[in-house]
């Protein structure tokens, strides 16, 4: 399931960000990982005595196509830290150079990309979605070749694990039986160690990741968040968000909307979201149908009740999400708010309207001001009617404000902070991460 290897030199490192609290809380002195060793570390060239990198090998559906081997082509898991809580974590770097699984790639990354990752998984932290966390960005001094010469940077990450759905593809297209369930039995130690316990420990286990991505995505979506790229090598076992490559935060409402340049058919578009996760878990339950039971009929039926737990706790945790967000008490009957939340979705669509605006001022709707939400829609008669209505259920505008973004990374900010950036200009990059850092 994996290599041992190493980084590449880097020709002049160079620190551009690095997170001092996720430092602190992973036991790591900020001070020393601003020195050379510490910034060695960063990169992977300076590795702790009996530390062994290696380059992970899985599998992934890339838009429907299976792939048996991907793996790390361009990444290496350093190593793990204990943190302050005292939960295993992994060192992982993005843009360390080739590894066996590069296939063709030069295994560099550019300064843009890497900082897009720091600033989004930033911003998915700090609205409390499940995510891998960046640690550093390394300005490597190297030119990485894309459709323009680049300045290269590695980034430094942190997760639970980087154990996928591919990863479990890959150990069950090698056919060894006895590899996948070491597979599951450490996914189950390091994640999810309840399922242990259960009579059918491997069944307990794919129920707890379809809970923890139902959960996921449903988060997602209450903050308008499009992943852009959802291959089963996309999907963690734990249920953090990983791979921040062409994603970004929806402006205009809209369930087409996408962002990744490829994604022609708009398969990964924000409202297929909770439709591809479903499909990806089931892939996961098709790579572990031999740990379910003995014969195959029996295994299949089990998966697919367990795979149907998935639609009913997404839309409780989207259902639920959303109340707050309208600023609901929980003794509003659902009868009641899931027609109107219908109702608000369609002309949000119609009126394309800015999804985080609009729940931001709709708070000052609720506390008795609608003019600025009526700004954002055109078919005003159809507002008031709706606002009039939601008003009479007796919101929480402070409670709303707790729950919907002021801030979010926008595209064209990101862009901008990123363009300047690589043009060796840190500051706009530096106050867009100060605000999305307090959403």
């Amino acid at each position: 399931m994996a290599t041992a290897w190493q980084a590449e030199p880097v020709p002049d490192a160079r620190l551009l960000v690095l997170d001092e609290a996720l430092a602190a809380e992973l036991g790591l002195d900020a001070a020393w990982l601003r020195s050379p060793d510490g910034v060695g570390l960063l990169v992977g060239t300076t590795v702790p005595a009996g530390a062994v990198p290696v380059a992970q090998a899985y599998s992934g559906h890339q838009f429907g196509g299976f792939s048996p081997q991907l793996g790390d082509g361009r990444a290496l898991l350093l190593g793990e830290l204990i943190d302050a809580g005292g939960r295993l974590r992994d060192l992982h770097l993005k843009g360390s150079g080739r590894t066996p699984f590069a296939r063709g790639g030069d295994g560099l990354a550019a300064v843009g990309p890497m900082l897009r990752e720091y600033v989004v998984s930033n911003a998915m932290h700090a609205l409390g979605v499940p995510t891998t966390r960046s640690l550093a960005v390394v300005a490597t001094g190297r030119t990485v070749s894309r459709e323009t010469p680049l300045p290269g940077a590695v980034l430094a990450r942190v997760a639970e694990s980087h154990l996928r759905v591919g990863s479990f593809q890959y150990a069950r297209a090698t056919g060894d039986v006895d590899l996948l369930r070491r597979l599951a039995d450490h996914a189950i130690s390091r994640h999810h160690p309840g399922a242990a316990e259960a009579e059918q420990p491997y069944l307990a286990l794919f129920e707890a990741v379809v809970g923890a991505q139902a959960s996921l995505i449903a988060r997602w979506m209450l903050v308008g968040f499009v992943h852009g790229v959802m291959n089963t090598d996309n999907m963690t076992i734990s249920g953090e968000t990983i791979d921040y490559g062409p994603c970004a935060f929806m402006d205009a409402f809209d369930p087409a909307t996408v962002y990744s340049s490829i994604d022609h058919g708009g398969r990964y578009a924000y409202g297929n979201q909770p439709v591809v996760a479903e499909w990806n878990l089931a892939r996961l339950a098709e790579a572990i149908l031999p740990l379910l039971h003995n014969d195959d009929e029996q295994a299949v039926a089990l998966a697919v009740e367990a795979l149907g737990g998935f639609r009913r706790q997404y839309d409780a945790a989207w259902s639920a999400g959303m109340r707050a967000k309208l600023g609901l008490s929980s003794g509003v009957d659902q009868a009641v708010v899931s027609p109107l939340v219908d109702e608000m979705l369609v002309l949000l669509q119609a009126d394309h309207v800015d999804h985080t605006s609009f729940f931001r001022t709709l708070a000052v709707a609720g506390r008795g001001d609608a003019e600025p939400v009526r700004r954002l829609f055109a078919d005003l008669a159809t507002i008031d009617d709706w606002v009039t209505r939601w008003r009479a259920l007796g919101p929480d505008a402070d409670a709303m404000d707790q729950v919907n973004p002021l801030y979010i990374p926008r595209n064209h900010l990101v862009e901008e902070a990123l363009s300047a950036a690589t043009d060796g200009d840190l500051g706009p990059f530096e106050r867009l991460l100060e605000a999305v850092a307090a959403p």
